[in-house]
């Protein structure tokens, strides 16, 4: 069977992945994986094993004319050629695997392999990482910090509906149901969600727009919508150091299921596909185990004694 080339499997599979809403990052971001893949298969087609780490080092010269036909052993080598690199994490394995798997099994539902070599390739083990946030409190007193009104929004508006970067930055003002106290949020894949705002952040929103009723919430350059750069930009000029958007944004979810216990609402409200991406939220109520600890264990000091003991 006529596999055909790297080169001409890639636009297609990017097509495909448009037609699914893939954001332009993630398409970038998986065509970068693809194209070391391929890269790598020429050289070991074309080159000898020895020469690879010279070749590897000038990757401007990648080639993607070699078939996408290839076997385990080559996924296998290819996976302990990146682990010898010694410059990629377990997160980013756990990228170029999902990358792979997903090239993989679209080549093999168009027929341009016989079998995807990618099943029975495990991910390595990530270790679980504490969630870092700020208390409301402590959020509270980053936002009255800030002395430019519209820096100040952004941030409020960030931590009181928890929305990304990217999804705070296409807001427009038409977004915005002022009765409703809700705005509709257009995320990861083009999906629609619709997130709710306190009294206080809708009036700082219609102060800050005046009489505006479209266009950009927060515009930049030339008129359109803030980019992503000018928000990181606000954070590193008012906000301490290692302190994120997306730490907001952990802190609103932390803080919204630490007072509801509800999971599930804290998942839609942040637009996760998964439950599982949520339930690392899970693990930040040191409140309440505390509280339990407290009142239940016997060492504690404040137990009360149960009765013939």
């Amino acid at each position: 069977m006529e596999s055909g080339y790297f080169s001409e499997w890639l636009k297609s599979y990017r097509t495909y992945l448009r037609m699914r809403n893939y954001s332009d990052r993630t398409l970038d971001s998986y065509e970068q994986v693809i194209k070391h893949f391929a890269f790598y298969v020429w050289l070991r087609r074309h080159t000898e094993v020895t020469k690879l780490v010279f070749y590897w080092k000038d990757l401007e010269k990648a080639r993607l004319d070699t078939g996408v036909d290839v076997n385990l052993v080559m996924i296998t080598d290819f996976l302990s050629f990146l682990s010898s690199m010694r410059t990629y994490k377990p997160k980013t394995f756990h990228r170029v695997i999902s990358t792979l798997s997903s090239f993989y099994r679209f080549l093999y539902t168009q027929g341009a392999v016989v079998a995807n070599p990618m099943v029975g390739i495990e991910r390595p083990r990530i270790k679980q990482q504490e969630v870092k946030y700020l208390k409301h409190s402590q959020v509270l007193q980053l936002i009255d910090s800030i002395p430019d009104e519209r820096d100040k929004l952004i941030v409020r508006t960030i931590y009181a509906t928890g929305v990304r970067v990217s999804e705070l930055c296409n807001i427009n003002i038409e977004d915005i149901d002022f009765e409703e106290h809700t705005i509709r949020i257009r995320g990861k894949g083009d999906k629609i969600r619709i997130v709710f705002v306190d009294d206080d952040t809708l009036a700082a929103i219609r102060k800050f727009i005046g009489n505006q009723i479209m266009g950009p919430l927060f515009a930049g350059q030339q008129g359109k919508n803030i980019s992503p750069r000018a928000i990181q930009h606000i954070f590193r000029h008012y906000a301490p150091v290692g302190i994120t958007p997306h730490k907001i944004r952990h802190s609103y979810a932390s803080e919204l299921y630490r007072r509801s216990k509800n999971l599930r609402v804290v998942q839609e409200n942040l637009g996760h596909t998964s439950i599982k991406t949520t339930e690392i939220y899970l693990h930040t109520d040191v409140d309440e185990r505390r509280q339990v600890y407290q009142q239940f264990f016997p060492l504690s000091g404040t137990v009360e004694k149960p009765p013939n003991v």
